[in-house]
């Protein structure tokens, strides 16, 4: 397929990505009656206002391909973005309606989809209205995929909630660390992963999880701290 071609399909992608939510209920968590085992909580799922980041990951992601597409010759690197992030995209699309009506397939979806805008971040230029969206995107995912599995561990009586949810919370701070070391230019990472964690600190302050809250309040301040030292090498 030929760069040209490839920059239109991802940004027909994006848009499609951005309107899907139309097409269904709309996602703001999982539901509990989805699963064979009920339980009154998900410690790890972030409260529902988190989810508003969306909206500002979709407006990223069309300006950034729309940026890739109209300008080539300012995005060179475009060209080992589109695959990983077209991937990427392709399951976004059909991802709100599996996590509706499938939630192990959803995340089963989630984990290929958050590797791709892993990938597309790290091979993304310097410039930050390319690296900004991809980050954000990469890292809300990152945080994502911990929340689903974390969920479908409990729903299926794998792990309890509470086990579950500190597993998979230490888990993704791991993994965004990480990450975040292979790529420290991209703050939009750590900004996604760090609005993931708030959301899930506000959805257990009032249930008095002091541990889950207390996990999450330390990997924010890892990730704050690594990028103060980012912006301190920089200067």
């Amino acid at each position: 397929m030929s760069d040209r071609i490839m920059r239109i399909v991802v940004f027909i992608l994006a848009v499609a990505f951005a309107v899907s939510p139309f097409f269904s209920s709309g996602f703001g968590g999982f539901y509990r009656e989805s699963f064979p085992v009920q339980v009154s909580r998900w410690p790890a799922q972030p409260a529902g206002w988190a989810f508003s980041i969306w909206g500002l990951i979709y407006i990223g992601l069309i300006l950034a391909s729309g940026r890739a597409l109209l300008q080539p010759g300012r995005t060179p690197e475009w060209g080992r973005v589109a695959q990983p992030l077209g991937i990427s995209l392709l399951i976004g699309v059909f991802w709100i309606e599996a996590a509706t009506r499938a939630p192990v397939l959803a995340t089963v979806m989630i984990l290929p989809m958050a590797a791709g805008a892993i990938i597309a971040m790290l091979r993304a230029g310097r410039e930050w209205p390319q690296l900004l969206p991809l980050g954000l995107y990469a890292g809300w995912l990152t945080a994502a995929s911990g929340v689903a599995l974390s969920v479908v561990l409990t729903g299926y009586g794998l792990l309890s909630a509470g086990s579950a949810a500190t597993l998979l919370l230490v888990a993704v701070l791991v993994t965004a660390l990480a990450v975040a070391a292979l790529r420290p230019a991209a703050w939009g990472y750590r900004a996604g992963v760090i609005w993931a964690l708030i959301g899930v600190i506000a959805a257990n302050v009032s249930a008095n999880d002091w541990l889950v809250v207390a996990i999450c309040g330390v990997g924010i301040i890892l990730l704050i701290v690594g990028q103060a030292r980012q912006w301190q090498k920089a200067t």
